[in-house]
Order: C-alpha cells, then sequence, then structure tokens
C-alpha cells in the first residue's frame, strides 16, 4: 500500500493541553494538531512513520527505528507502540539500494520486547494527536535525520521511505516532525536573529505554494542564523510525495514562543 495521509506537525509541547499552564499560547497550533488528528485517525493508516530531529543519531546515515518497542514520555504522558519491523528494514534495505545511507538503531536487548527504541518530544508530542489514543493502537517506524548527508539526499530518503510502503501491504502515514526558527526571541536559550522570521516566512511560502521541493533551495547560512530543526524533515516528506502524489494543504504557523510552529497536512 501506499502512503495515505502525511503531515508536517511541530513537537513544542505547548500544543498539548495538559502541559500547557495558558491554553491561549499554541491555541492555533493546538487546533490545527487536532485537525490532523482527526485526518490520521479518518485515513486509518495500520503504521505511522515519523522522523524527528531529536532522536538517535547515525553522523553520515539515517537512523531507523530496529527494535520492537518505541516507548516515551512527556510530562505525564506516556507512550508506548509495537515497531513495524518489517517496514524499519525494508525502508533500510531500500535507502541503501538507493545510495542513501541509513542503518537499523535500538536499545536493550539485542531482540524481542526488551529491544526498544526512545521517543523523544519530536515523536511524542506529534504522536499524542496522531496515533496515541487509538484502540487499536498503530505500529510505528522512527527514523533520524543527519544534516551530514545533502538536502538532495534528504529528499531521495523520503523516496525510499515511500517505495518501502509501496512494496508492503501496510497503510502508513507521515510525519515530517519539524519546529522552525529557533531564534524569534532575545530571552530564548539561542537568543534574537531576524533570520528567523525571514527563513520561517521563506519556507511558509514554499508550503503555501505546495512547492516542497522548492525547499532545495534554502539558503543554508540563512538557516545558520534562524536555527530551524524542520527543514531536513519536510524534504524527506518533498521525496515521499515524488513516489506517492499528495495534496498539501497549509494549516496554520505561528511564534507563541521563541521558535515557529507551522501545521500542513497533505492527502492522496
Amino acid at each position: 500500500m501506499p502512503i495515505v495521509c502525511a503531515a508536517i506537525a511541530p513537537h513544542g509541547g505547548l500544543a498539548i493541553p495538559e502541559l500547557s499552564t495558558d491554553l491561549s499560547q499554541g491555541a492555533t497550533t493546538r487546533a490545527s494538531m487536532q485537525e490532523l488528528g482527526r485526518r490520521f485517525a479518518a485515513a486509518k493508516p495500520d503504521t505511522i512513520f515519523l522522523i524527528t530531529p531529536h532522536g538517535i543519531r547515525i553522523e553520515g546515515a539515517f537512523a531507523v527505528s530496529g527494535g520492537w518497542k518505541a516507548k516515551g514520555e512527556i510530562g505525564p504522558i506516556k507512550q508506548e507502540f509495537d515497531i513495524d519491523v518489517d517496514l524499519s528494514r525494508a525502508i533500510v534495505d531500500q535507502s541503501n539500494k538507493n545510495g542513501v545511507p541509513a542503518g537499523l538503531v535500538s536499545t536493550g536487548g539485542s531482540s524481542g520486547p526488551s529491544s526498544t527504541v526512545p521517543l523523544d518530544w519530536g515523536a511524542t508530542v506529534p504522536f499524542y494527536f496522531m496515533g496515541g489514543s487509538w484502540n487499536p493502537k498503530p505500529k510505528v517506524v522512527v527514523a533520524g535525520p543527519t544534516r551530514a548527508l545533502t538536502l538532495q539526499q534528504h529528499v531521495d530518503f523520503g523516496r525510499a521511505v515511500a517505495q518501502a510502503c509501496q512494496a508492503s501491504a501496510t497503510r502508513v502515514g507521515y510525519i515530517a516532525s519539524s519546529d522552525l526558527g529557533h531564534a524569534h526571541d532575545s530571552n530564548g536559550p539561542y537568543g534574537f536573529h531576524p533570520a528567523a522570521a525571514q527563513f520561517d516566512h521563506w519556507l511558509a511560502d514554499r508550503i503555501k505554494e505546495d512547492n516542497l521541493l522548492g525547499l532545495l533551495d534554502a539558503d543554508l547560512d540563512l538557516a545558520a542564523n534562524a536555527k530551524p530543526d524542520g527543514l531536513w524533515q519536510i524534504l524527506t516528506l518533498a521525496g515521499a510525495r515524488q513516489v506517492v502524489p499528495m495534496k498539501g494543504e497549509f494549516l496554520s504557523y505561528e511564534v507563541p514562543t521563541y521558535f515557529g510552529l507551522l501545521c500542513a497536512g497533505y492527502a492522496v
């Protein structure tokens, strides 16, 4: 089966009501994430593939969940999923076949239920809205990018993900977990730089145009000052769309804190 739905989803914890002390902060993003959750539920994926910038990394290669269980928590919210081991292996095989380095990662036991992959906040926040409360829960595949590879290689990895999904009997949802510029606020951990707003608006315009491949033209010097963490994951979605055409819809963008939050949905 091909990918049946996709999303660009931020991972700021303020989107989760239980973690927010002021529900007006990030309200636009929260509403968009809830909408993405409804769309994913309607598409009924058996497995959700998610790529996050904050998980286990392999320098110079894409990291793909190779354990049996994915576990994590954010605040009081605990999450646990079965990993779609067959799809994880197929993605790694297809990526390496296509000339894009990728490998399986896990912790704990070498096999069986004690072989796990930790879920970072780049996974737990989107999963809160898409899959975490479903009964039955979807399986998951969690991947991590590497900035040691080129932007084009991120597109090529996304293409490999989609090709592996097409060869599977599984309905797959795709989440590019992505926050934008992290330099919007002088009181934030990265300080203020005008590049954050400039980069975010440029990227949002590409998404509004439904032109994810246009992100290959990103000014990496501008990005270095803006400090986004989402460009690379979004480019993998651009590659997946080369295999599985999906129509994109920009949902929202806001800056309720020191980093930008953007939501977009994709349907076949």
